[in-house]
């Protein structure tokens, strides 16, 4: 049986748990534990690209113990193989027949370490994994539990032995989540316990279930979201497939992630419907991952989120009734 949805208030507290959780760990990044927990609530996959020393593998971590249920790490390497993923069909002499043994997929949370460093055939076995929630070996369909989420890290600096994410596999990621440098205050107090016995994610104890998760998963899906407010989306989306700059704009499945994103950050905080603030609040970290910039844009050193921008102030916003 599917755990029953759980009320907005204890979500919110559900919620405000697990960020407490997490920042034991990673001191300074408030927001960003707070969106990577948003993409967990709307049972998405999430992609955490930094530069090295961030903190991108300890966040991924954090959370993994934080919720309890399983949790398995893959390191992505150049040799790593589709079966080292999925899993493969051995033949058992004992019982002279094949059997399966399942690969690092089959979790609840799977951190892809380092995605970028495996080769794109390796990187296409989680993609009807992360997009359908299973895997086929040898013509057999194997169901993944709920929840499934992979936390994968990339670092987008040192390219040398990596293989970037064909643009089909980064749409499966809801959101694609930058960690940035700490605040002063913060690297202050990071230097002052150096010397101390660290607190690290392996030493977290989990502050909910798997149950949990699905439980706020299935009262933030049913979040209100008014049709005004699905038009507005929906007009984002728009602009950027006209937008000059663009050679590819955002699919009608970023359309619905930014709607489940919204969803999942409203239930946060609390609230059972959605309001033009959250759309705004999510919709770099949703789409900014799935355009495609013209060369003359990027010559000019125009980002996604400088496209978005323009987006997000040429496109009304819709007014409460009354």
């Amino acid at each position: 049986m599917q755990p029953a949805a759980a009320p907005r208030g204890e979500i919110a507290q559900f919620f405000d748990a697990l960020c407490g959780n997490v920042e034991r760990v990673i001191q300074g990044k408030a927001e960003a534990i707070r969106l990577a927990l948003v993409c967990l609530i709307a049972e998405g996959h999430l992609l955490v690209q930094d530069v090295p020393g961030v903190g991108k593998t300890t966040l991924a971590k954090a959370i993994a113990r934080s919720i309890g249920g399983s949790y398995h790490r893959i390191q992505f390497t150049p040799d790593l193989l589709p079966s080292d993923v999925t899993g493969v069909s051995v033949w058992n002499r004992a019982t002279s027949e094949f059997e399966f043994r399942r690969g690092g997929v089959f979790a609840n949370i799977v951190l892809a370490d380092e995605i970028n460093r495996a080769s794109p055939k390796t990187q296409a076995a989680l993609l009807e994994a992360m997009e359908e929630r299973q895997v086929t070996v040898d013509a057999r369909t194997y169901r993944l539990a709920r929840p499934f989420v992979v936390i994968a890290t990339q670092n987008p600096v040192e390219l040398e032995g990596t293989y970037p994410l064909p643009e089909a596999q980064l749409d499966r990621f809801l959101l694609r989540l930058p960690i940035g440098y700490p605040s002063r205050e913060a690297e202050m107090r990071l230097l002052a316990s150096q010397g101390a016995a660290p607190l690290r994610p392996e030493d977290l104890e989990p502050v909910a279930t798997a149950d949990d998760v699905l439980a706020a998963a299935r009262a933030a899906a049913s979040v209100h979201v008014a049709s005004a407010l699905q038009g507005y989306i929906v007009d984002l989306v728009d602009r950027t497939r006209r937008h000059a700059d663009l050679v590819l704009g955002v699919s009608p499945r970023g359309a619905l992630a930014l709607q489940r994103a919204s969803r999942a950050f409203a239930a946060s905080e609390g609230r059972d419907y959605v309001i033009p603030d959250d759309v705004k609040r999510l919709c770099h970290v949703v789409l900014a991952h799935r355009v495609i910039l013209e060369p003359e844009a990027v010559l000019r050193g125009t980002s996604a989120n400088d496209v978005l921008d323009s987006v997000l102030a040429s496109t009304p916003v819709p007014r409460a009734a009354g």
